[in-house]
């Protein structure tokens, strides 16, 4: 199912937003053959949580450090459309498996990189983790109060969004350019790339002038008193957005509230401050779910704001199957969703070598090259990060 079916990808194991790419890939339908590690990396914790990313794969296990490792790979190579590797920019090319060698054996081949800070440039070398790549974007001053530091946003701006996405769809699109070509290349996935292409809005703001580089100072960082968040009586907390008139008017009347008259204009970016303690007080005079109910049936842009438990249980969330159970887990059901040929979980996340045989025998190989792609991975435990 899903309308990347037929498409094989190969992922040499690594951390973040490599494997997000890759599960949007095989949540859409792609056969994404997991590259994995002989030994599993010491996480410090059982059932590390990387592996809730490597649904709807399978896995094989490959010591990249050994030329059996290597040529087992390169033989996936050749019988795949893509592959994605997220190593420090050098390390492939030290193992033998980088795009030169890769392209050699299968010309149409995309060769997706994931990085922090790409592939070239005086940082390409450094490590690095989502934070400190987010941080050079603007887009981390950017999120947060104005009086306390900036609030690192999850991982979603950095990893997954300016990374693991923008692989995916570089990716698609240069497979999509193979199928006619006959070429392939290399996808350059820079995270600092993507997040600043995830601020393009904001640029351009900054540039025509209507956008301040002071935190919660904007319309939609939290500056503007009529779209923010605000902490009810409970302790728990309401998001609003009635920034455009006629929201805005909609919830005064609901709320019985009228605007200060001494506050002065509640437009001017001077007075937002004073607005959003007012708006405080008001919020705080009932609980989340009073606010909920009073605002429950029309165009009112009032929303709770939901904890991680609350979510998959929303109404909205439950009639849309916006969450799958499988395997005793709840996950995020793939997204975006197609008319006729729809994304699935079929299978939860493997083990290391899980699965592994059945893949190398639908990929085409003999009975005697699976055992010897199998059987080239070691028992050592000291594979590192990076290899």
């Amino acid at each position: 199912m899903g309308p990347l079916a037929g498409l094989r990808i190969v992922e040499l194991f690594c951390i973040g937003p490599g494997p997000f790419a890759g599960m949007l890939l095989s949540d859409m339908g792609a056969d994404v053959l997991l590259v994995d590690r002989p030994v599993e990396p010491d996480w410090g914790y059982p059932d590390h949580p990387q592996r809730f990313l490597y649904r709807n794969r399978r896995s094989v296990q490959v010591d990249l450090r050994t030329s059996e490792g290597v040529a087992a790979v390169l033989d996936l190579v050749e019988k795949a459309d893509g592959l994605i590797e997220g190593f420090r920019p050098g390390v492939a090319e030290r193992l033998g498996l980088g795009p030169d060698a890769c392209l050699a054996r299968n010309p149409k081949l995309v060769y997706g990189r994931m990085s922090g800070y790409g592939q070239t440039g005086p940082l390409a070398q450094r490590a690095g983790f989502d934070l400190n790549f987010l941080s050079l974007t603007g887009a981390l001053w950017a999120i947060g109060e104005a009086d306390r530091p900036p609030v690192p946003p999850l991982i979603l701006a950095g990893d997954f969004g300016g990374g693991g996405a923008f692989l995916a769809l570089g990716m698609v699109s240069a497979m999509w350019e193979a199928a006619r070509s006959g070429q392939g290349q290399v996808v350059d996935a820079a995270i600092v790339d993507g997040a600043l292409n995830l601020m393009a809005y904001t640029y351009g703001n900054l540039e025509g002038g209507t956008w301040t580089p002071e935190r919660q100072s904007n319309l939609i960082d939290g500056g503007d008193w009529r779209y923010c968040v605000y902490t009810c009586a409970d302790g728990r907390f309401v998001s609003l957005a009635i920034i455009h008139p006629k929201f805005l008017d909609s919830f005064l009347a609901k709320a019985a509230v009228q605007l200060p008259t001494d506050l002065g204009d509640s437009t001017d970016v001077a007075n937002w401050p004073a607005y959003r303690a007012w708006m405080g007080e008001v919020i705080a005079s009932r609980t989340r779910d009073q606010w909920v109910a009073l605002f429950d049936g029309d165009d009112d842009c009032v929303q709770p704001v939901l904890d991680l438990v609350e979510a998959p249980n929303h109404p909205h969330l439950r009639a849309r199957d916006a969450f799958t159970e499988i395997g005793g887990t709840t996950q995020p059901s793939p997204a975006p969703r197609f008319s006729r040929t729809p994304s699935e979980i079929v299978r939860v996340s493997p083990g290391p070598g899980e699965g592994g045989g059945d893949a190398l025998r639908e990929w085409g190989f003999a009975d005697a090259d699976i055992d010897r792609i199998i059987g080239s991975a070691a028992t050592s435990p000291t594979t590192t990060m990076d290899r």
